[in-house]
């Protein structure tokens, strides 16, 4: 089969490799009918990840068609429809019984293209089928599907769950790419009374109002805690959520915050970052941070197929599995390309 494979920071390529393989009774094989490009999958060629080592197959999102069943699998069969998760659960370790499957100790959590072969390929092994899959509904576009993969369960609950969003609150979301734009589509069911979207790209500002920004703000061109600060009387936001993974924009949700708010961290951060405990100290401020976890993806599931939340502005470009290569320098180039989410389909 062909593959996109890592070969070190920098470096990767559409390879021909081996088939992958049962290697236990609690896998699948699924043909992998649409897949996606993460900003995770940039962290990883920037070197952020150095656990992903040379010659592993990227990608941890697909929708797919079981192919093989493990002896062990008991409600997955061959020729289902199924969204693999960027999560994969043993189901029976400490973490998976407290619905923390990101942390799984039992040989999941996030593994598809980290620790193994993931799903930028014509097929992909599933471990723990069971607890790791979910069914397709009739009649819901596989690339809609698709964006439960990551996005949107990472975008609800690491930043909007973990945020504790409450109705009236007023949110900003720095960064307003994909998982900004899921954090937002998260927060707008809390029913706060304004987003505030803050990007250093016009093009995604402009995706973030389609996605329900009340206000937006261009960090290049001018100061946006000053910004926060004429809205809020002076106080900050009730929850900063961070959606980029850099220094300045964690930094920036720390200063953006007020005292008793939230700061919900989810960007994939490669290098240090400053937390300036010499201002936070005093002002009761909560910060977190996580791995998803997966558990609201049944929920999502049944919004999304009941048309609650409209997942297929997320999309912007299309592409050939084959041209995957291409995808990626259009999805790397999303300030000049315009890229939300890029499918690549068989």
């Amino acid at each position: 089969m062909k593959a996109l494979v890592y070969h070190g920071p920098g470096s990767m390529s559409w390879d021909e490799v081996p088939n992958p393989t049962l290697l236990a009774d609690t896998d699948i094989i699924v043909r992998v009918d649409v897949t996606t490009i993460c900003g995770t999958d940039l962290h990883i060629l920037k070197g952020d990840t150095p656990e992903v080592t040379a010659g592993r197959i990227l990608g941890h999102e697909a929708v797919g068609t079981v192919t093989q069943v493990g002896s062990g699998v008991k409600t997955r069969s061959k020729g289902d429809r199924v969204l693999v998760s960027c999560i994969t659960a043993c189901g029976a370790c400490r973490f998976c019984r407290e619905g923390r499957y990101g942390q799984c100790l039992g040989g999941g959590g996030w593994i598809l293209g980290h620790l193994i072969d993931g799903t930028q390929a014509e097929f992909v092994r599933v471990p723990f089928a069971d607890t790791s899959t979910y069914l397709v509904p009739k009649n819901v576009a596989d690339e809609d599907i698709l964006m439960l993969a990551d996005i949107l369960p990472t975008g609800y609950e690491v930043g909007v769950l973990n945020g504790h969003v409450q109705p009236g609150d007023t949110v900003a979301v720095v960064g307003a790419g994909p998982i900004g734009l899921a954090a937002i589509t998260g927060a707008r069911m809390f029913s706060p009374s304004n987003i505030i979207a803050i990007d250093l790209a016009d093009s995604r500002l402009e995706a973030a109002k389609r996605f329900g920004a009340d206000l937006t703000f261009n960090n290049t061109r001018q100061d946006a805690l000053a910004y926060v600060q004429s809205l809020t009387d002076g106080l900050g936001v009730d929850v900063a959520i961070e959606a980029v993974g850099v220094p300045a924009s964690f930094e920036l949700c720390t200063a953006l915050v007020r005292p008793g708010g939230h700061v919900a961290n989810i960007g994939v951060h490669g290098k240090p970052a400053t937390l300036h405990l010499e201002s936070l100290w005093t002002r009761d401020v909560t910060i977190t941070t996580g791995l998803v976890d997966t558990y609201a993806t049944p929920t999502l599931l049944k919004l999304v197929a009941s048309r609650q939340i409209d997942v297929s502005h997320f999309v912007t470009h299309h592409f050939g599995l084959d041209d995957v290569m291409s995808a990626y320098d259009v999805f790397a180039r999303a300030a000049d390309t315009g890229a939300l989410k890029v499918v690549l389909s068989r």
